[in-house]
């Protein structure tokens, strides 16, 4: 039999270390899922299962942040995504699985890294991870919500053309132009709209560089959210609003707004935007305005929608 090649170090030549070494080498290129129970009700669910090992949460969690943190050691790419006792359920049952087997769950944590993404591990301490999964979380379903409104909204009734995917494209060039206006600066956006089950809600972050030519960083994923919550609401021609705020070194922030009326998003005055920032959102009484912030008014990004 031939001998392999020493490639450890050890100078051994009968094989095992070699291929020791090259599976060690391997597995640190295959990532791995991590299905977290961030929520104290789903954990207390999964006690319900004998062969779930855990029945204390902080325990839980701790274990979880030594083995996220070995993984790193190793130099596996790790995601996490969370682990929903209720869904867990669901899919079993759907599968013919039995959800009292670690089998099961390895399957369902497999797919959830598939479907749902989740984060990937950069070694937060499991503290500031729950927070990062649960919003990434909240993005997702406020994402598909919002696409799902946009997939039944249907076609105009004049020209047959699909009012979802034109909102899609409205959405789009009122965010580019949004940007663009504002000037260099990090633009800090949120989008709210009211929806038929919940309020849909998307938070952006660019940055646009000094000088000419200066192009906006968007982050892929976050614009995809801002668009799509956006164009829902241009698409049920609701209420809604849009906040930007633009933060410059060494000068006063600048806060812009603007409202959804009837499928368009229209500027509102600096009077409005000063009411509506210093307005208490529940109780209704006026607030004080915040210092080293000028309110001033919109200004216009879209086109009237042709679609009823």
């Amino acid at each position: 039999m031939p001998r392999s090649h020493d490639t450890t170090g050890t100078g051994t030549t009968t094989g095992r270390p070699v291929r020791t070494g090259r599976r060690r080498t391997l597995r640190r290129e295959v990532p791995s899922t991590v299905g977290l129970l961030a929520d104290a009700g789903d954990f207390a669910a999964m006690r319900r299962y004998r062969s779930f090992a855990f029945d204390d949460h902080r325990d839980y969690l701790d274990h979880v942040d030594r083995l996220l943190r070995s993984l790193a050691a190793r130099g596996i790419h790790t995601t996490i995504a969370l682990f929903d006792a209720d869904e867990y359920a669901d899919y079993c049952a759907d599968r013919g699985l039995d959800p009292d087997t670690p089998g099961s769950r390895t399957r369902f944590t497999a797919d959830l890294g598939g479907t749902t993404g989740g984060l990937p591990y950069a070694g937060q301490p499991i503290d500031d991870l729950v927070p990062l999964l649960v919003d990434a979380a909240v993005r997702q379903a406020t994402w598909e919500y919002a696409s799902t409104l946009l997939a039944e909204v249907g076609r105009c009734a004049d020209c047959g053309e699909d009012i979802g995917t034109a909102s899609l494209e409205r959405a789009a060039e009122a965010l580019r132009r949004l940007v663009d206006r504002a000037g260099p600066g990090h633009h800090h956006l949120v989008c709210s709209v009211p929806a038929p089950a919940e309020q849909l809600v998307a938070v952006l972050h660019a940055d646009t560089g000094d000088g000419p030519g200066g192009r906006p960083r968007v982050d892929g994923r976050d614009g995809l959210d801002f668009v799509t919550v956006l164009a829902a609401g241009l698409a049920l021609g609701g209420p809604g609003g849009l906040v930007l705020r633009t933060t410059t070194e060494g000068d006063r922030d600048r806060v812009h707004g603007w409202r959804l009326d009837r499928g368009r998003l229209v500027p509102l005055s600096a009077a409005a935007v000063f009411n509506a920032y210093c307005t208490d959102a529940d109780t209704g009484e006026p607030v004080g305005p915040e210092p080293g912030v000028d309110y001033c008014p919109g200004y216009e990004v879209d086109e009237p929608g042709p679609h009823h």
